[in-house]
């Protein structure tokens, strides 16, 4: 998520009534056309910012997004989605030494499972600033009414300063097929950075270089997955959390290495520029991001937000069927059913 020139409140959306009539026009004018059209693309009733990757524990998904403690959802169907508990019940100590101004308001995390745990990783920061830290938890199981599930905070994973030339937050997590625990992040300044856990621990390896592996001016929120022998990196460009005027659009390149490099179609590096236009507005589908791909029976789905232009730009859930071109590059269809 952006966090320069943002107001505090990822739920704040002021939009006066005129922007929102120029959004839902070219056809869409009633009510009804723009709704059709939205459940067409995916729309989920939740509303959410930054939703993580979803994963299934027993016969229940899950995802995670911002929130007080981190917010939690939970489905049979991926269709009907209500609210779980939040992962925390009061912020983790360490929190408030990384950022004076962070409270209990936690960003965009992302969950994996790695063995017999699930572990969640999530951003402590506040706007403009970084003074930023990601951190990680764990649990045996993601079911609260199970005598198991407890989360467990690990503490600091990677973290920055205003010192330092990028932002540690918005991560992304990825078992190679090697099994090796991958993790990026970032956010505008020098871009997207990648370094190597430990898959046992999920902690970071003391000796894991920091990768540089992809740059734009306006760019972050990385998601990491792994296809057809081909890693890919999807980041977002543009503007989030504006409502209607969010400029949030996504971008893909792929390496046949995890650590990249990362190129697009035409062999364009994205860490210089590069990055083809995998999905953006489509009016009243506003601002897509923070993607995640769900695997599951051979089929992939791509989960993300979006701002619903027919409910003054309220950040939304979506879930849309994620597909392949011949040679490979990834392709967002409609919603998945």
């Amino acid at each position: 998520m952006s966090y320069r020139r943002r107001r505090v409140g990822v739920c704040a959306w002021v939009i006066g009534v005129s922007l929102i009539s120029a959004v839902i026009s070219s056809g869409q004018t009633p009510d009804e056309t723009a709704e059709a059209a939205l459940a067409r693309l995916g729309k989920r009733n939740v509303g959410t910012h930054d939703p993580s990757t979803i994963v299934r524990c027993g016969k229940e998904y899950w995802f995670f997004g911002t929130g007080h403690g981190i917010a939690s959802y939970r489905s049979t169907d991926l269709q009907h989605w209500q609210a779980g508990p939040p992962v925390f019940a009061a912020p983790p100590e360490w929190a408030r030494g990384v950022n004076g101004k962070f409270k209990d308001f936690v960003w965009a995390p992302d969950v994996i499972r790695v063995g017999d745990r699930y572990l969640i990783y999530y951003s402590v920061s506040s706007f403009g600033s970084r003074n930023s830290a990601i951190g990680m938890a764990s649990t045996p199981t993601l079911d609260p009414d199970d005598p198991a599930y407890r989360w467990t905070d690990h503490g600091v994973i990677v973290q920055t300063t205003d010192a330092s030339d990028h932002n540690a937050i918005d991560a992304s997590l990825m078992l190679d097929r090697d099994g090796r625990l991958w993790m990026a992040y970032g956010s505008f300044w020098s871009g997207i950075k990648l370094i190597e856990l430990d898959a046992k621990t999920g902690l970071r390896l003391p000796s894991a270089p920091v990768h540089a592996v992809a740059y734009s001016t306006q760019i972050e929120s990385p998601t990491l997955f792994e296809h057809g022998g081909w890693y890919y990196l999807i980041v977002n460009w543009g503007w989030c959390c504006r409502g209607i005027r969010s400029t949030y659009e996504l971008r893909v390149g792929r390496s046949r290495s995890p650590a990249g490099p990362f190129v697009d179609r035409h062999g364009k590096d994205l860490l210089h520029g590069g990055g083809d236009l995998l999905l953006a507005n489509d009016s009243p589908f506003i601002g897509p991001g923070h993607a995640g791909v769900l695997v599951e029976a051979g089929r992939s789905i791509m989960s993300m937000h979006f701002y619903d232009g027919t409910r003054n730009g309220a950040p939304t859930l979506a879930i849309r069927e994620l597909t392949y071109s011949a040679d490979g590059w990834p392709v967002v269809g409609e919603g998945a059913k």
